[in-house]
């Protein structure tokens, strides 16, 4: 990157929220510190006004706005794509914004340019679901999470009785094709995450919390937290299908020559139940043999029914 592009990426970098320590922009961008503070002083003497205090780091001055932006045609594209991505993911308020930001954009570009964004999008799509799964709930828990506002409700696991749950909403990702939420739950004083389809009688309380800054908002399997280690093996003939459905407690795959060893790191069996009897006799258990016996049961279970 040379020293112009360099300045460019620090401006658009110090436009974000907080102060950025000069070593963390220096790992970011891959020079010294001493090359940051160089850096700085060039951006101040071009009339950029950019806030300096010792311990804390850069930051932008409130209310400072960049000239407008030229996109190529590959950043416009992506911008297409990523807003083709919200459109089917998101609840209909959101899927109307990106349409809307998606004509903004096509607007804003030069003929030529949208010529060749078109062209482009016509060999590269993404296509999430067009009708998303618990549209409401997820429009009732995105206002939840950006007021800070604690919810109940009861979820729902698979084979088990519903449970009432009270927690401070942190996070909202969608992942594997579902929407999860990120949580704090006092109650047991740590993180948890939840899938909105297993989410009913959803209510917003009117007590607020603030988050503190060690709880980890971004859902997916609490690592620390799992210590159930279940190693599966599936034949040569699954490799392709087994890595296209991928269990969300996975943690490793090993190809090996005679199939494909899957490791899940789980809380316990039940968690990863489901995703392993959908394989049926196709997948070989190697630990823990309680899971193992588990299956024996159920195919005797299912023989007799």
């Amino acid at each position: 990157m040379n020293r112009t592009d360099r300045l460019f990426a620090l401006l658009l970098e110090l436009r974000g929220e907080g102060w950025t320590p000069a070593e963390t922009l220096a790992r970011t961008f891959g020079i010294s510190v001493r090359t940051v503070y160089r850096d700085m002083a060039a951006l101040n003497e071009a009339g950029v006004p950019v806030l300096s205090v010792p311990g804390r780091g850069y930051s932008m001055m409130p209310g400072y706005f960049l000239p407008p932006l030229h996109f190529t045609s590959e950043e416009a594209v992506m911008l297409a794509l990523g807003a083709d991505a919200v459109h089917g993911a998101f609840d209909t308020e959101y899927a109307r914004a990106a349409q809307s930001a998606l004509k903004k954009l096509r607007a804003a570009l030069p003929d030529e340019r949208r010529t060749g964004v078109a062209q482009l999008q016509e060999h590269l799509r993404i296509v999430a679901p067009g009708d998303v799964e618990n549209a409401d709930i997820l429009r009732v828990l995105r206002g939840a999470v950006l007021g800070g506002r604690i919810i109940r409700f009861q979820y729902h696991k698979p084979s088990q009785e519903p449970e009432e749950r009270e927690v401070y909403p942190l996070r909202l990702v969608y992942l594997h094709g579902a929407w999860l939420l990120g949580s704090f739950d006092p109650a047991r004083g740590e993180r948890r995450s939840f899938r909105l389809s297993r989410m009913e009688a959803l209510q917003v309380q009117s007590e607020t919390f603030v988050a503190a800054p060690d709880w980890r908002a971004d859902p997916g399997p609490q690592r620390e937290r799992m210590n159930l280690t279940v190693r599966l093996h599936f034949p040569n003939h699954l490799k392709r299908t087994v890595r296209e459905r991928p269990s969300f407690f996975q943690t490793a795959v090993e190809d090996l020559e005679g199939g494909l060893e899957v490791t899940l790191q789980v809380r316990d069996l039940q968690s990863a139940w489901p995703w392993v009897l959908s394989w049926g006799a196709d997948v070989q258990v190697l630990e823990p043999p309680e899971l193992r016996e588990r299956l024996r049961e159920e195919a005797r279970r299912m023989l007799l029914t």
